[in-house]
């Protein structure tokens, strides 16, 4: 398999996850203040968001570089 495949196909792949999860969130916590030996530490939940489109778009991309891969063979 050369690198064209392999190349269309984790793009196939990352789109295909891209599109179903839509994103992905974590927490990040933060230090608000600090008296003495008392700490108050705060967690913010971020999240991170995959247009739809940017994933269509890796799937086409994807399929696009896998048909050219496959044509070269």
């Amino acid at each position: 398999m050369n690198a064209m495949r392999i190349t269309g196909i984790v793009l196939i792949v990352l789109g295909l996850v891209g599109f179903f999860t839509g994103g992905f969130s974590f927490t990040k916590e933060s230090s608000k203040a600090k008296v003495g030996p008392i700490e108050l530490v705060v967690q913010e939940k971020e999240t991170v968001n995959f247009p739809q489109w940017l994933s269509i778009g890796a799937v086409v991309l994807g399929a696009v570089v896998l048909v050219m891969g496959s044509r070269k063979s």
